[in-house]
């Protein structure tokens, strides 16, 4: 009856949450207490609610239930389904308080937000350059240690970067997708269009 009437008479002690029962109350209590009893048998990973760990759990099947029903994209979750039907509707609900940007996914706000404030968490252990991501940082890492795992196919050349590889491979590909605007000229990169216009066409300054 409690359920029917709106009653909530189990209040957790640690915050302001009450609940109609009293197993979810104790479902509850394990955010506060860290205790995370669902341990997944694939990994190392535990979560203190059985649904989290039924929905992590599809990470290693790969099933994927939640279908858009505009494209064949499929999500192993309904919340990474609905950000994702944003792309076709057009909403973007996150919108910055300091400029007219407007953001799908709330992450997204948060990051372009690090603009504003010029915060950047990440700080290099060798340097004192920092980032705005773990991803910049992680990019910028390698310069210290040499490394290059990003290693050509078709020839011996390695890179620190993918985005430096999927470059490089164009050569050997021949595929050429930056066009110049102002002719019929194409190029592996974009940088190599920027020089060709400040190069050829007398309309643009010269650097």
């Amino acid at each position: 009856m409690k359920i029917h009437c709106g009653m909530k008479p189990f209040k957790c002690s640690q915050c302001d949450r009450c609940f109609s029962q009293s197993g979810n109350l104790q479902r509850h209590l394990m955010i506060h207490s860290d205790e995370k009893a669902f341990k997944c048998t694939q990994c190392d990973r535990c979560f203190s609610q059985s649904g989290n760990l039924q929905r992590h759990m599809m990470i290693h099947s790969g099933e994927k239930p939640f279908k858009c029903a505009q494209c064949d994209k499929s999500f192993n979750t309904v919340g990474n389904l609905n950000t994702h039907m944003r792309i076709h509707s057009g909403v973007k609900p996150f919108k910055c308080t300091q400029c007219d940007r407007c953001f799908i996914q709330s992450g997204s706000l948060q990051y372009h937000m690090m603009i504003h404030s010029g915060v950047k968490p990440f700080k290099c252990t060798q340097c004192d350059k920092r980032f705005r991501t773990a991803g910049n940082l992680n990019s910028h890492v390698p310069i210290h240690s040499g490394l290059k795992p990003f290693k050509c196919t078709q020839c011996d050349k390695s890179f620190r970067r993918a985005g430096n590889l999927n470059n490089h491979v164009r050569i050997h590909s021949g595929v050429k997708p930056f066009r110049c605007t102002k002719c019929d000229k194409c190029f592996t990169r974009m940088e190599s269009v920027l020089h060709h216009n400040r190069s050829f066409h007398s309309d643009l300054p010269h650097k």
